[in-house]
């Protein structure tokens, strides 16, 4: 329970972990990897992040959107693996950033979540990244993160 300590000494709590909105599942376990689906920025009252970074958003806006989704994500892994302390190393993110054409700082929205993630797991936390942008994203979300974690067995 030491990352869930960790947790709580930075002041987070995790928010309800994601729920599928259509025919796919949050999380897939394959051998020692978990493949967690596209997560958005859902707020602890279920509210969403919305809005096209660049417009509607600043660039810190869709950076703490992306560590909200974050948030998600390790929610969701929680509620996967049970204990977060299984977690070996986060393997990889891929960010998609709701932005307009202009806008060319996604890795850096991106780093929200990345940033985050290192704070929480630490050296485990390093991930390899793509950060892109889309011209609109569910529900108009800011923000969606897809990720994959290595686990003990």
């Amino acid at each position: 329970m030491q990352i869930e300590t960790k947790l709580k000494e930075m002041g987070l709590e995790l928010p309800p972990p994601g729920k599928a909105v259509a025919n796919y599942v949050p999380a897939v376990r394959s051998s020692n990897l978990i493949f967690l689906s596209g997560h958005g920025p859902i707020l602890k009252d279920g509210s969403l992040i919305t809005g096209k970074v660049g417009a509607d958003l600043t660039l810190e806006e869709g950076y703490q959107a992306a560590r909200q989704v974050a948030l998600v994500l390790v929610a969701s892994l929680k509620e996967d693996i049970g204990d977060l302390d299984k977690v070996q190393r986060v393997v990889k993110l891929l960010g998609m950033v709701n932005c307009t054409p202009e806008f060319v700082d996604q890795p850096k929205v991106i780093n929200g979540a990345s940033d985050l993630l290192v704070d929480i797991f630490g050296a485990k936390g390093k991930h390899a990244r793509s950060a892109i942008g889309v011209n609109a994203l569910p529900f108009n979300i800011a923000v969606e993160i897809e990720m994959i974690v290595a686990v003990e067995d």
